[in-house]
């Protein structure tokens, strides 16, 4: 067993799982990345961490210095770890719409939560973007990790996540998916992998079925850190720094209800409880594993647990709430009904290349 100096240095070094039962019938290896393993419970806690050691590196975060964030959680509760361990005040901007058990981990680790519900624009004074900004510029010692623009994000996957990839398959890794938020993940363990095979790894973006980055309208939905919202009232769509559009070779529509049965079927056949976006990548995997030979390796970013959703994707009641049908044995190879009430995982979409999805946005 690895020993550690401190919580810190054991962020990394997730392991590879090989789905059996899942992905029986299907021809090449799958195998998933469970980063819920991380000390925080996701794969935010790399970028985190990355962040807030070049932002000391450089002066900008002092010791008794505040590290701010607007965040849907995960990558909050990785900067409220490591400021809790180092000594720094926590302050993160979010919604009441995230799961009640993040901000119950948020708290629990010291953050001070600001909650902004304000249907607005990014660029509007009262959206949670701008309220986190005014914030930091009021507050002496304040430090915004901005992981949507912040080379750090990216950075640390590149250092970390491929490698890891890499390494663990013996370098017969030939496919990777992984959800597009930030796109920090993507893009760093997708250039890594890309460079040391010599291009040969192929890198999908799985995306939920109505987000700009593989051509949606940009409209809400249910799954929780993945894909990109547009407000209708958005002048300027400015996506994401972090994000390298020139890696994906391709994005991979899956609709809100496809992505929920992903994770519940991985629970109920596999022992793996994984969260809302794993199921965006999850049913992305197994769509273009359909077409793949015993050749092949595919290796699938599953970014937090199933245990910060047991309150919505994992519970009945919620589901029939919110319009979702009861969960089903997945059809993977898309054949349901493209809106979602059909069991075929990611059925709303095929996968669609760079150009259709408008990777000209930054």
């Amino acid at each position: 067993m690895a020993s550690y100096e401190s919580v810190l240095d054991s962020i990394g070094a997730t392991p590879l799982l090989r789905l059996t039962r899942s992905a029986a019938g299907l021809r090449p290896r799958v195998y998933v990345k469970p980063e819920w393993q991380n000390p925080g419970g996701s794969v935010k806690d790399r970028a985190a961490l990355s962040m807030l050691r070049r932002a000391e590196a450089e002066g900008e975060l002092r010791p008794g210095g505040t590290v701010v964030e607007v965040t849907s959680g995960n990558t909050g509760i990785g900067l409220a770890l490591a400021a809790a361990h180092l000594g720094y005040r926590a302050v993160v901007f979010t919604s009441s719409t995230i799961a009640q058990e993040k901000r119950a981990q948020l708290t629990a680790y010291g953050a001070e939560l600001r909650l902004v519900d304000a249907f607005v624009p990014k660029d509007h004074p009262d959206s949670v973007h701008a309220q986190g900004r005014r914030f930091v510029a009021e507050t002496p010692g304040a430090w915004f990790a901005h992981q949507y623009d912040n080379p750090a994000n990216p950075a640390a996957h590149y250092a970390t996540t491929g490698p890891e990839i890499w390494t663990d398959t013996e370098g017969t890794v030939t496919h990777f998916v992984a959800t597009v938020g930030t796109g920090g993940t993507i893009s760093g363990t997708g250039r890594y992998l890309k460079e040391v095979s010599g291009g040969r790894v192929r890198v999908t973006g799985a995306d939920p079925l109505t987000s700009a980055y593989s051509g949606g309208d940009g409209s809400q939905k249910y799954i929780e850190g993945a894909g990109h919202f547009v407000h209708p009232e958005t002048v300027q769509d400015l996506w994401p720094q972090s994000l390298d559009t020139t890696v994906i070779d391709d994005y991979a529509p899956v609709d809100d209800q496809s992505a929920i049965d992903a994770v519940r079927w991985l629970a109920r056949t596999e022992g793996i409880l994984a969260g809302g976006s794993s199921g965006v990548a999850l049913a992305a995997a197994f769509r273009l594993a359909e077409h793949l030979t015993e050749d092949d390796t595919v290796v699938v970013l599953l970014p937090d647990s199933g245990r910060s959703y047991l309150s919505t994707y994992f519970d009945d009641a919620w589901l029939t709430a919110n319009g979702f049908t009861a969960p089903t044995a997945p059809d993977w190879s898309g054949a349901g009904n493209a809106a979602g009430t059909g069991t075929g995982i990611g059925a709303g979409a095929g996968i669609g290349t760079r150009a259709a999805a408008g990777a000209e946005g930054r």
